[in-house]
């Protein structure tokens, strides 16, 4: 942007104060008004030449014009002029880092200087202005007048003209947004307000965006909090009523099509001391003489502790993962948070669109959207306080994710672009850790403009060496790269894109050098040396090689220290080796920067380079050749690392050292890859690689052997492997144990004390082997020397130290010793006095531990006391507590007390956790408590496996656990009631790996007890078995079992009969070996297999059978099975004598027989019978072995019952249906089956209580079709009335009226019509309301259905019944026709009509006639007459013709009107004839 360019409304917006601007800004105000005033002034005709030649020029836009020096005159102060010089192409200002990405944007920034020095050129000449203005004094005063308008016209034109079009260039070209003015901070009182500005430019406008913390603002979530405004450029962010959560970092960010740049600013918000108190702060009022403590003095100190670290974590790419820590610090002071921050590799992170960082005053998070191997690294928190910062770290490991072709690499990391120039950009990267299983044969570099998506293949074949020159650029437009790996399976996916990199001259960066006026303007003042003129440049100097491989070289040189009149070019020439024959690399486009890339080179041939330098003047001469360079990779790959050594770290990690690569160039790093032994399948320990000579594998397996190898990275691929390093085992490192601790006195005399405490909490991977005791003395509160109470090491928790002095206090300290040496001692304890204990009650037990930890129960061990008061201890009591709970809350255990220094505590709650303790009784009573255990979380460890009891075939009782996480010193440790086994002759133990075994070697009484068993090394592993005299004695029982075997029986021998009579013997074993053996036995005679006898024996089953055709007199007496199968045996017999012989004997003949009857068409299922809903019988039989030719005949009472169609065997079931089954249909049913393989017939006697029980049945049938009753009003009165399906005269019906039942008499009547069942009552009146019951008796139950007549039923059925009365005495008593009209009466003319009808109606009705619907008076032609009230007459005397027509008879009284209607029709006899003749002729047509 132009310094004399300045936008209106930092002219006149009142925010824009003096105060507010820099002074840059206030100078370039002053050059802009100046120079307004200069162009008004201006009134020569040489000067409007002048102007009108530059501007033509200035629209050409060609940059290469010859210009002389230029300078011009500005005034800094009012009355002082200040020489003020501006470089030829140099009138714009720009931040370094934000350089212009497009050619079209150099062009505008171009052509604005060249304004600038047309500027320049007209203020040079005030001089000769102010000579012409004295000339024209002589002239006349009209010329000069005239002249002087002229020009004033003519600069006006010029200036308006140069305005819009500087304007119209401006606004056509896109630019970066810029600010003009950054927003400042602010230090405000709480309750205030506070408003930050700033101004951007750019162009598409920029979209301003503020953020606190890194995190948006949102106007709506806090309405009238934030007010935002953008106008005119300017932009504000206003905040109401600040408290101290605003004071923060605040950022506005401005971004448009260009890219996007942001401003910083703080607030901090103050707050006055006396809030607290009596007086409050309001702003403008005077702070309170007094103030509390100020937080911020160095003398406070922040304590900061991070609870739920993140640890060691494992992602693959394209994952979401998150790394959080809960922060405390103390003290909590809401205007004091810490200040978070997150680093990776020793460099701090900023929120991007790959990571997102979160502090919510208490949880940290960093939040990664889409993993990448970039990310892998050691990530570091970091907790800045007043009083210092806290860490803490873990490590990130990120995979590669799955291969889109199985096998194909994994995809390169780390995209870098280096040495970007104006056509050509140098891309970097790192190669990955995985080759999918084959060699990389190279890489594919892709390119892709920024603002689009399509992305283009920048080398057609595969690149080995990890850099690669990309062309073909367009100058000013900017550009990402990505980097595909290939092997001979597939190609990777693409890495993750590099950072935007414009393709501009490197001489466009290098000669901008920035100083910022003030740190909120971010200005930039541009400076450069004037450059001499007319001057062919001389010879560049130090031409060198900088770079060479097999794709291209790069050449760097130093300018020329005589340079010509504008800004020198370069052109490169080249000579392969053995000619003299010089060839110019870039005969059409010179370059600017003193560096430029040669493509195209022959590899493997030499070459030598120079330089010459030319400006406008002229080519100098070429700078002194370069020594010949071979056109190759001059980088090799790295040598194989060396001395691979794992050592341990924890239980699933190892540290790797190893040798560096040897004479290794530009080493990248190390991948580490490790094998479990014997696999042969090695996978990468890390995907990023690591510099240095140490790392450490983490995600190993626990005890398994590894191996691990190392190769090194640089630029030219990867280097061998390492030799594979030594087998190691993964389990954590042994270190010496941490300090004992909770050291308290458990017995004190005059010259003694016991000291107990606990073991260590870690014990350094290895058994604790002793302990060592210091003691010093304590003279008033001032410790003495340490003192070494033992000298041999301490194998138990407990020491007694002698030779003390009476009434001296001491402190005490406790080291432990292991296989890696000897802790650090225990922190000082208390301060004890040695003096006689006096109490009568226990001292404390001592030693309390917890084992057995299960979701529901653990088992609590401790030591006596060793003070044991005035008696001996009688018992134990044991309590308990949550872990967070009140001293109050401590309950006992056992309600009782325990002699056993033992006990299981149960009904625990999983998840919970608690603190132990215990007291010791004696007779004085209930001593002082022990030390408190740690607190213990009730849950069943993973995998956690119990004690199991076993029994062998021997008879030989034992114990067995197995632990499947042995550390490599683990052992098993077993006890009897928690203390070391005594009697070893009583048992035996056998331990083999991952399993023992605990052996009874006489199983008696004295083996009852709990026996436990603890592994060392473990967390904690253990499990216990109770054996009481029960248990034993079952034991023994299946001791006797195993050692005394029997042949298990499910059943013993049974007999049952089969389809064709015959007899099967069976039996059941549990189990049976092959080699079992089996014989049945007869009346002491063993049964041979043969056709009579045929025995079977199914070993895998264990069935034993034996089947006998037929049974006989013979085979009454005993059976026997005899089995024996090894050393077991058994028998099992079943006695057949006797009735029970008969009986089987008589069925089985039956059995035969039945199935002689099956072997021909025979009958399943015998007749039955069935009632349907619709209350028809329904004779069915089920029937088998079936064929067309079977004949099926029903009989009833032994006379055939004939049908019209054959009867289907459907589903083998025949059917007879007798629809409305009364008294006529009882008799005897009969059905054969016959064919040519046999007859079969069933019989059904439907006979007195047979029968009985069908109609029974039909009548509960039809009762249950039953409808409900009904209310209907008739004429006469009031019926109930219910519908069944089917009516028999053997139902029984009863009517009720409230339970009284009902007798048939005139007024109330009862009866059956069709399948209605009706009560009719007659006459209603108020004693016949109530509920009507009606029962239908089947003969065995009744079945009721009721009616509730009264209340609304019985009044509507009441009134219908009055209506329905009067309706019908009207209808008896209307006036009606009764008959004697005939419908048509044909007559001829001249005859007489008369024709009669009856009439009735009570009372008599009138009777009136009509002829076409008019009534008719009687006369002397037509004689009308009613006699006795029910005779009228019609009489026509002479009939004519006009006497056709309708006529009707209308009778009418009070009860109603009837009409009777006839037709007349009068003829002439000779027209009928004719008529009948033309009837006949139509009909012969």
């Amino acid at each position: 942007m132009s310094s004399l360019s300045l936008p209106f409304y930092q002219k006149y917006h009142r925010h824009y104060d003096r105060g507010y601007r820099n002074t840059q800004l206030s100078s370039t105000m002053q050059e802009y008004r100046q120079e307004e005033k200069r162009s008004t002034a201006a009134h020569t005709h040489r000067v409007r030449s002048k102007f009108s030649d530059e501007m033509l020029e200035t629209s050409s836009g060609s940059p290469q014009m010859k210009r002389a020096k230029q300078d011009y005159y500005s005034k800094g102060k009012e009355n002082e002029a200040v020489d003020y010089i501006v470089p030829v192409f140099r009138g714009r200002h720009e931040r370094a880092s934000e350089i212009t990405s497009s050619k079209d944007e150099r062009t505008k920034q171009s052509k604005s200087s060249h304004f600038a020095g047309e500027f320049h050129y007209a203020q040079s000449n005030i001089t000769e202005e102010h000579n012409i203005e004295r000339s024209a004094m002589d002239k006349s005063r009209k010329v000069a007048i005239r002249e002087s308008a002229e020009r004033i016209s003519l600069n006006k034109q010029i200036y308006d003209t140069q305005d819009f079009q500087k304007r119209l260039r401006e606004d056509s070209l896109l630019r970066l947004p810029e600010f003009i003015i950054k927003p400042r901070s602010h230090t405000v009182w709480e309750k205030q307000s506070v408003k930050l500005h700033c101004t951007v430019s750019g162009w598409p406008v920029p979209r301003v965006t503020w953020y606190k913390n890194n995190v948006t603002i949102n106007v709506h979530t806090d309405p009238g909090k934030y007010i935002i405004d953008s106008k005119y450029g300017v932009h504000s962010l206003e905040i109401n009523n600040c408290d101290f959560d605003d004071t923060a970092q605040y950022r506005a960010s401005a971004m448009n099509a260009k890219g996007e740049i942001s401003a910083f600013a703080s607030i901090v918000v103050k707050r006055f001391k006396a809030e607290h108190g009596d007086l409050s702060f309001h702003p403008g009022r005077i702070a309170p003489p007094s103030y509390d403590y100020f937080p911020g003095d160095p003398h406070m100190k922040f304590e900061v502790h991070f609870v739920d670290k993140f640890d060691v974590s494992f992602g693959k790419e394209g994952d979401t993962m998150s790394l959080g820590c809960t922060v405390i610090v103390h003290p909590n002071l809401k205007r004091f948070q810490p200040e978070i921050q997150w680093w990776r590799n020793g460099v701090q992170l900023q929120p991007s669109k790959w990571v997102e960082m979160h502090w919510s005053g208490e949880t940290a998070t960093l939040t990664f959207n889409h993993l990448n191997k970039e990310d892998e690294g050691l990530y570091t928190i970091r907790v800045l306080t007043k009083s210092g910062y806290e860490l803490h770290s873990a490590y990130v490991f990120v995979r590669d994710a799955d291969a889109e072709v199985a096998g194909a690499p994994g995809a390169p990391l780390d995209v870098y672009c280096l040495d970007a120039n104006k056509d050509y950009v140098i891309v970097t990267w790192k190669q990955p850790a995985i080759d999918g299983g084959s060699s990389i044969l190279g890489y594919f570099v892709d390119r892709c403009e920024v603002g689009t998506n399509h992305w283009v293949q920048c080398n057609d074949t595969p690149v080995k060496f990890a850099r690669f020159p990309v062309t073909g650029l367009v100058e000013g437009r900017s550009y990402i790269f990505r980097v595909r790996a290939v092997n001979n399976v597939g190609i990777s996916r693409p890495s993750r894109v590099s950072e935007p990199v414009a393709a501009l001259d490197p001489s466009d960066r290098a000669r901008l050098k920035g100083i910022p006026l003030a740190p909120w303007t971010g200005q930039i003042i541009v400076t450069e040396e004037e450059p001499t003129e007319g001057v062919v440049p001389g010879q560049p100097t130090e031409v060198a090689v900088t770079e060479a491989t097999r794709n291209y070289v790069v050449l760097s040189w130093k300018p020329p220290g005589q340079r010509g009149h504008e800004g020198i070019m370069y052109y490169v020439e080249k000579c392969v080796a053995g000619t003299e024959d010089w060839q110019r690399v870039n005969p059409e486009i010179p370059v600017k920067s003193p560096r430029f890339a040669l493509f195209d080179l022959v590899e493997g041939k030499s070459y030598r380079f120079r330089v010459r330098s030319a400006n406008s003047a002229g080519i100098g001469e070429p700078s002194e050749p370069t020594e010949f360079t071979e056109v190759t990779d001059k980088l090799d790959v790295p040598k194989a690392p060396s001395h691979v050594v794992p050592s341990r770290n924890t239980d699933t990690s190892v540290v790797v050292t190893w040798e560096e690569s040897k004479d290794a160039k530009e080493l990248v790093g190390y991948y580490i890859e490790a094998s479990i032994s014997g696999s042969g399948k090695w996978e990468p320990c890390n995907n990023k690689p690591v510099k240095g000579k140490r790392f450490i594998c983490h995600g190993l397996q626990n005890g398994q052997l590894y191996k691990f190898r190392v190769r090194a990275v640089n630029a030219a691929g990867l280097s061998q492997f390492s030799h594979e390093s030594e087998a190691l085992e993964v389990k954590a490192a042994l270190a010496p144990p941490t300090p004992p601790y909770a050291i308290t006195v458990l017995e004190s005399v005059r010259d003694s004390m016991v000291l107990g405490w606990k073991q260590p909490k870690f014990q350094g991977g290895s058994d604790i082997t002793g302990y060592f005791v210091d003691y010093r003395e304590v003279i008033d509160g001032i410790p003495g020397k340490w003192k070494e109470a033992n000298i041999k090491a301490l194998t138990e928790r407990a020491y007694r130290i002698h030779d003390l002095k009476e009434n001296m206090v001491y402190q005490f300290q406790v080291r432990a010793i292991n296989m890696a040496g000897v802790g650090l001692p225990s922190p000082p304890s208390e301060k004890f006095k040695c003096e006689e204990w006096t109490i009568a009650v226990p001292g404390p037990p001592h030693d309390v531990m917890y084992t057995e930890v299960r979701k529901n129960s653990l088992v609590l061990l401790w030591k006596a006391p060793v003070y044991i008061g005035r008696s001996e201890v009688t018992g134990y009591y044991a309590d308990i507590r949550e872990a967070d709970a009140d001293d109050e809350k401590w309950r006992s255990v056992n309600e009782k007390e325990t002699s056993n220094r033992y006990i299981k505590v149960q009904g625990l709650k999983e998840g919970m956790s608690y603190v132990f303790r215990v007291r010791a009784v004696n007779r004085a009573g209930v001593g002082k408590p022990s030390d408190l255990t740690e607190p213990v979380t009730a849950e069943t460890p993973p995998g956690t496996k119990e004690i199991a009891v076993n029994v062998d075939d021997d008879g030989v009782i034992s114990l067995t656990f197995e632990c499947a996480d042995m550390a490599e010193g683990s052992k098993f440790i077993w006890s009897k009631n928690y203390e070391d086994l005594v009697d070893s002759s009583r048992v035996t133990v056998e331990t083999k790996g991952g399993k023992t075994k605990i052996i009874f070697n006489d199983p008696g009484k004295d083996d009852l007890g709990i026996y436990s068993c603890v592994v060392t090394e473990t967390d904690g592993v253990s499990s216990s078995y109770a054996i009481d005299e029960a248990e034993l004695l079952h034991l023994l029982e299946l001791s006797h079992e195993r050692k005394f075997p029997v042949v298990p029986l499910k059943s013993e021998l049974a007999v049952e009969l089969l389809e064709k009579g015959q007899v099967r013997f069976w039996l059941e074993a549990e189990r049976l070996s092959p080699n079992g053996q089996c014989k049945f036995v007869f009346n002491d005679k063993e049964v041979k297999n043969d056709e009579k006898h045929k025995i079977k024996v199914d070993h895998k089953t264990g069935l034993v059978e034996m089947i006998m055709e037929k049974l006989e007199d013979t085979n009454e007496g005993t059976y026997t099975v005899q089995l024996q199968d090894g050393k077991a045996s058994n028998q099992s017999s079943l006695v057949l004598i006797g009735d029970v012989f008969k009986n089987l004997q008589k069925e089985a003949e039956f059995q035969r027989g039945e199935w002689l009857r099956k072997q021909g068409p025979h009958f399943v299922e015998y007749l039955g019978w069935e009632v349907n809903n619709d209350c028809s019988v329904l004779l069915k039989c089920k029937v088998a072995n079936i064929k067309k030719e079977t004949s099926i005949i029903w009989y009833k009472d032994d006379r055939e019952i004939m049908f019209d169609e054959k009867h289907d065997f459907k589903d083998g079931v025949c059917t007879l249906l007798v629809q409305q089954f009364s008294k006529k249909d009882a008799g005897v049913y009969e059905l054969v089956l016959k064919d040519d393989r046999g007859r079969d017939s069933s019989t059904l006697r439907l006979l007195e209580k047979a029968f009985g029980d069908v109609i029974s049945e039909v009548c509960r049938a039809a009762a249950q079709t039953a409808t409900d009753l009904k209310v209907q009003s008739t004429e006469h009165g009031i019926r109930i009335y219910s519908f069944v399906t089917y009516y028999l005269d053997d139902l029984k019906i009863i009517w009720y009226h409230k339970d009284t039942k009902l007798a048939s008499t005139d007024r109330v009547k009862s009866g059956v019509t069709g399948e209605q069942l009706w009560l009719q009552i007659n006459e209603p009146t108020e004693k016949d309301k109530g509920t009507y019951t009606l029962e239908l008796f089947d003969g065995k139950a009744g079945h009721k259905k009721s009616v509730e007549l009264s209340g609304t039923v019985f009044d509507e059925a009441f009134a219908e019944f009055q209506r329905l009365k009067q309706a019908a005495i009207a209808e008896k008593n209307r006036a009606r026709v009764i008959g004697g009209l005939p419908d048509v009466v044909t007559i001829q003319e001249g005859k007489s009509l008369n024709l009669t009808c009856n009439v009735w109606g009570e009372p008599v009705p009138t009777v009136s006639w009509l002829k076409n619907d008019r009534e008719l008076l009687g006369d002397a032609h037509l004689i009308l007459k009613f006699e006795s009230g029910k005779f009228a007459s019609f009489t026509i005397t002479d009939v004519r013709t006009t006497d056709s027509g309708k006529y009707s008879i209308l009778v009418k009284n009070k009860y109603g009107t009837e009409t009777g209607d006839f037709t007349v029709s009068v003829f002439i006899p000779e027209e009928e004839e004719q008529q009948i003749e033309q009837e006949k002729g139509a009909k012969k047509k």
